[in-house]
């Protein structure tokens, strides 16, 4: 497993991640056996570094990979995130450190190496969005003063909303990590794409992160399992997925996906998956 430094965290992470969401759904559907199994698995394998959230079967992955890495001992690194509502939004610090209060709670840890908003960055606030104001005037205050408790290695970002706002908050150069949607399907973080291009245009976010030394966790990279050019979903994933900045449905994400099979049949690949898989 290779392994590389996350931006300007000082932290040294394996290329490949352990993603505990709902949409491969082992850490929160499979059986202790079959959690314990992988994840072991997968540290076997060089994997360090575990990403969850509360929200992730309504705090069911954070429980479930605690009772995990405690069962094995394992010294890894692991990410959690926040998600503020609109009730939360007359109290923002007080409701960021309740929620990580929570989440330490259900893993067993006394801290966490990434605390990372989970709400797309907008102009302004609006229905699961925080305006960029309230990113770099609260979110990121609040997340500072925790660290300094000694709760938080370093405060991320998911790198999803306006693209000019997601944009100017890695210029402003107060976030240490940012998940940036990146995949076959839609590249537009790491390569220019052509005018009507059909999903949201990021603009290069990847390589602004890099000129701000922002650590990047590429997120959506096999878009939610449609790069696998299968639409049958495995038993314990998520029975239905909705795409991240690519198509409408994940219906169209498997038939947009099947056409890159073209890499497969050339030889530039082994299969879709291989190709899907972020380079250096």
């Amino acid at each position: 497993m290779e392994s590389r430094s996350l931006g300007k965290t000082g932290l040294t992470v394996s290329t490949l991640g352990f993603g505990c969401g709902n949409v491969g759904g082992l850490i929160i559907r499979g059986t202790p056996a079959e959690r314990e199994r992988g994840v072991a698995r997968a540290m076997e394998l060089g994997v360090n570094y575990f990403d969850t959230a509360p929200s992730y079967g309504d705090g069911e992955s954070e429980r479930n990979l605690g009772q995990v890495l405690k069962a094995l001992r394992a010294q890894v690194h692991v990410g959690t995130k926040f998600r503020l509502d609109p009730r939360d939004l007359a109290d923002i610090p007080g409701a960021i450190a309740r929620s990580l209060d929570e989440s330490l709670r259900r893993l067993g840890l006394e801290r966490v190496d990434l605390f990372q908003l989970h709400n797309r960055i907008e102009p302004a606030r609006g229905t699961g969005a925080l305006s960029l104001g309230d990113v770099l005037g609260e979110v990121v205050p609040t997340v500072q003063k925790l660290r300094q408790q000694g709760k938080v290695g370093f405060c991320g970002i998911t790198a999803l909303g306006e693209t000019t706002m997601l944009h100017r908050a890695i210029d402003a150069g107060a976030v240490d990590t940012a998940q940036v949607c990146y995949n076959l399907l839609n590249p537009s973080a790491g390569v220019a794409v052509p005018p009507g291009f059909p999903a949201q245009d990021f603009d290069g976010l990847l390589g602004r992160a890099r000129q701000g030394r922002v650590g990047v966790i590429v997120i959506r990279a096999l878009a939610a399992g449609a790069l696998s050019g299968v639409e049958t979903r495995h038993p314990i994933a998520v029975p239905s997925v909705d795409p991240i900045a690519t198509a409408p449905d994940y219906r169209t994400d498997v038939s947009r996906a099947q056409l890159l099979g073209a890499l497969v049949r050339e030889g530039h690949a082994a299969s879709l998956i291989e190709a899907s898989l972020p380079g250096r």
